[in-house]
Parts: structure tokens; sequence; C-alpha cells
């Protein structure tokens, strides 16, 4: 059974807390992607921003016509994450489980990718 490593992608969108909401939700609809994690100078996940997070950063921001603020305003703190090593099975048991459609994988405490249900189904068609 592939892990989490296997499955994942590297070449990630990776945003920073100080990035405008604008700016970061130009870079999602560009790159076709529907959440990016949020790194700090270190490195470390201290965020994810998804298109829901923009969805709310529209709402106050109808009155100036432009979205307002950081990525740091409107991003999810609560970020859930695995490790590298994590076994596909309990991946897509996370997936079952819980809201998330997408997890920043780790190796220790640093980002080397991301796994998403979609990642996780086309290695399991792959394997089929």
């Amino acid at each position: 059974m592939p892990l989490a490593r296997d499955v994942m992608v590297t070449d990630l969108v990776v945003l920073r807390p100080e990035t405008s909401v604008h700016e970061a939700m130009t870079l999602l609809m560009s790159s076709g992607i529907s959440g990016a994690p949020v790194v700090d100078a270190h490195g470390s996940v201290v965020g994810i921003l998804t298109e829901k997070d923009c969805l709310r950063a529209i709402f106050p921001a109808s009155y100036y016509q432009e979205p307002g603020g950081s990525v740091a305003d409107y991003m999810s703190r609560q970020v859930r994450t695995i490790q590298a090593e994590t076994d596909i099975l309990e991946v897509i048991g996370l997936f079952l489980r819980g809201p998330y459609r997408r997890f920043p994988v780790l190796a220790g405490t640093r980002l080397v990718g991301q796994i998403s249900r979609h990642d996780v189904l086309r290695a399991v068609e792959a394997m089929w």
C-alpha cells in the first residue's frame, strides 16, 4: 500500500501570512487549485487558505469592490497535517471522517507536499 509521500504533490503553491488576500485569490484561481498552505518565514505551516476562506473575505470587501486584508486575516489556523509516512488507507480514513479536502504533508515539522482527495483517488485507480 502506498504512503502519503508516494501520492502527494510536491510542486506546491504556498502562501505567506502577509500576502494580500486579493493576490492569494488570484493565485489560487490562476493555478486551478482550491486551497494552499500558509507558511511563516521559517517554512512552518501556520494555516491554510481555501476557497471558502476567500469567500468570507468577499462579504466585508463588497463595499470597497476589492477584497482587503491579508491571508492571515482569513486563513484557517487549525490545520490538520499528516506525516509523509502515513499509510494511504489511514489518509482515506481521515478524508472520510472529516471535512478536509487536502492535507499538508510534513516530514517531521517541514512541509514537503500536499495530498488531496483527488490525489488519493488517482493513486487507487492506478492500483486497480
